[in-house]
């Protein structure tokens, strides 16, 4: 028997939990993380912005390349997309994904030059903003099973597994977030920027944010429930055997 106070708690944590998964899927699958903005590209400069777009979509992947074009065409960045705007008459959105094999392609001192040596912090942050998500997702998931599993078993108990990995799953979704911003960062710092350019968070990377105190609060109501109604259940057994 579970008593009205910790179902409430269980269905609220399940809903804010649901809610979360939604909100970091649709930040995971989204190039809205950061948008850039620039200086309007003079008149006399258009062929060289015909040929960033055909080296941005169809040339070989280079960090310099396509980050450099996403500098001077207004682009937006995620986890797995990389945007600009052409004119095509009217300002087109034209993206292109970032493949499996990409996302482990090491990053440089000096964005494209290879001969500069590994900016292991980089490469690693990169790594690290694709590889939480996922993570993320997966432990929500796992704690979906232990969840069905508890109520097929009418118990509390495995509750506690549940609010652990929520917890987990929340602590990888603020450090999406958090390896997103310092790759960024450290991007433009080690980049030449145009003069003018200005850089914003995009509405992507607010879900991502959601995401987290989502599901540190379903979290925290799985672990007080499991935790409550064990001490609940310890009083019930010392009165019997009292």
């Amino acid at each position: 028997m579970v008593d009205n106070r910790y179902a409430t708690a269980l269905v609220i944590g399940s809903v804010l939990s649901l809610l979360a998964t939604v909100y970091l899927s649709v930040a995971v699958g989204t190039q809205h993380w950061y948008q850039y903005r620039s200086l309007p590209a003079k008149r006399e400069a258009s062929n060289a912005s015909e040929l960033r777009k055909e080296d941005f979509i169809n040339g070989e992947f280079d960090e310099k390349t396509y980050s450099d074009t996403m500098f001077r065409m207004n682009g937006t960045l995620g986890l797995w997309w990389r945007c600009i705007l052409v004119p095509d008459p009217k300002m087109v959105t034209q993206c292109v994904s970032f493949t499996l094999p990409q996302q482990f392609v090491p990053k440089y001192k000096d964005p494209g030059n290879h001969n500069s040596g590994e900016d292991f912090l980089r490469t690693y942050l990169w790594r690290c903003q694709f590889l939480l998500p996922l993570v993320s997702l997966a432990l929500v998931f796992l704690s979906g099973l232990i969840g069905v599993c508890a109520c097929l078993c009418r118990s509390l108990t495995p509750t506690l597994g549940v609010g652990v990995l929520h917890l987990l799953a929340g602590l990888c979704s603020l450090g999406t977030v958090c390896c997103f911003l310092a790759g960024v960062d450290l991007l433009q710092r080690n980049s030449f920027p145009p003069d003018g350019l200005e850089g914003s968070l995009g509405w992507s990377l607010y879900l991502g944010l959601i995401s987290f105190p989502l599901q540190m609060m379903a979290a925290a109501l799985f672990l007080w429930a499991a935790r409550s109604h064990r001490q609940s259940y310890t009083r019930m057994t010392a009165y019997r055997v009292a």
